[in-house]
Order: structure tokens, then C-alpha cells, then sequence
């Protein structure tokens, strides 16, 4: 697929969270209109991470997994090794896409990629991320400043799922999730990341 022009795609490897949060956060607020659009595809350290309104009684049992208050949207998540973060740092306004379109447009990208390894997925209307048979295997959360986006999309490919049962996901009580790996698909997200990202291309189509 051709690149999209003033898209550009960027692989972190494997990086701290915070401060790849407060470099989302400097990429938002020092952009112009001509900056170029990136996203971001990279795995964390382990890290629980509660959104701006999200309620801290949905963290069960920390145990030695540090906690963070971050600026998106949404509940408690866990992110670690072998998950496949997306961060789009889109500006919107200029791309005409509204935040439920990006949304929608993030979880059917990850509905193509499991598709490609025939796994039948799908969103919820109720509960933002993707779904296979009721257990949730990406979630989302974002925040739209001065028209643009930053956070994303965090997609299990094959990871310690352990983790998970330490909150209520998404502050959902006993919410199952799953992974890629789990499902018969590939465990290494550079593989996985080379299917998604002719997906978010598209998406982000001029």
C-alpha cells in the first residue's frame, strides 16, 4: 500500500511509559498545522494506568505493578510486554474525522488484523475495544486536545494476561481478556504490526 502522505509511522521498541506520555503530550501542544501526523506502535514495561475520571477502586491488587494517573479517557488498563500499544497522534480537524469515527476506525483495524489470522471479532457499543467471544483482546483510550489525539489503542498479541486479574478491567468486574497468541495467531508484535498498519493507513486517508 502507498504510504499516506503527512503520516508517518514510528516503532518506540519497548519504552518506559512516562515518559513516552510526556512526549505525546509535548508532540500535541508544540504542533502547527503543518506538522506531520505520526503514529507511535511500542510495548511498555509493566504499568497499570487509570484514565482522568477513572475510579481507583477498580485496582484490585497493584502488588509490585506501578500505578499511574494519566490525562485520557476510560478506567484501569494494564499494559506490558508482548501488547502492541498504537498512540495516533492525528490531528483531526485538518483529516475531518470525529473522535467516534477515530474509535470506530481504531477498533475495525485491529477486526481486520484478527481477520487475517481467521479469528472472528468485534466492538461493543457499550464498552469501547474489541471483543472475541465476549473476552476483550484491545482496548481503548484517548484524549483530543486542541483538535488533535494522543493515547490510542493497546492490542494483547501474546503477554502475561496475569496482570489483568489484578483489576476490573476497563472497570468491568470480572471482565475475561484474552491475546492474539491465546487464539492460535502470532506472538511476536512486529509481525502483528505489519499487518495492522496498512489498516491504520487507510483509516487516516487523506
Amino acid at each position: 500500500m502507498q504510504e499516506n502522505p503527512g503520516l508517518k509511522f514510528k516503532d518506540l521498541g519497548l519504552a518506559d511509559y512516562r515518559s513516552t506520555w510526556a512526549a505525546m503530550q509535548a508532540f500535541t501542544d508544540n504542533r502547527n498545522p503543518q506538522t506531520d501526523d505520526e503514529i507511535w506502535m511500542l510495548e511498555h514495561p509493566p504499568v497499570f494506568t487509570v484514565g482522568l475520571n477513572g475510579d481507583m477502586q477498580h485496582v484490585l491488587n497493584a502488588g509490585d505493578i506501578p500505578v499511574i494517573r494519566i490525562d485520557r479517557g476510560g478506567q484501569v488498563t494494564y499494559h506490558g510486554p508482548g501488547q502492541l500499544v498504537v498512540y495516533p497522534l492525528i490531528d483531526l480537524k485538518r483529516r475531518k474525522l470525529g473522535v467516534r469515527a477515530l474509535v470506530s476506525g481504531l477498533e475495525q483495524a485491529v477486526v481486520t488484523t484478527l481477520a487475517h489470522y481467521g479469528i472472528e471479532a468485534a466492538s461493543r457499543p457499550d464498552a469501547p475495544g474489541v471483543y472475541v467471544s465476549g473476552r476483550k483482546i484491545a482496548s481503548l483510550g484517548l484524549r483530543i486536545r486542541r483538535g488533535c489525539s494522543y493515547h490510542g489503542l493497546a492490542f494483547n498479541v501474546d503477554m502475561d494476561l496475569e496482570p489483568f486479574s489484578r483489576i476490573n478491567p476497563c472497570g468491568f468486574d470480572g471482565l475475561e481478556v484474552t491475546s492474539l497468541a491465546n487464539l492460535g495467531g502470532p506472538s511476536a508484535t512486529s509481525v502483528v504490526a505489519r499487518i495492522l498498519r496498512p489498516c491504520l493507513q487507510e483509516l487516516f486517508s487523506a
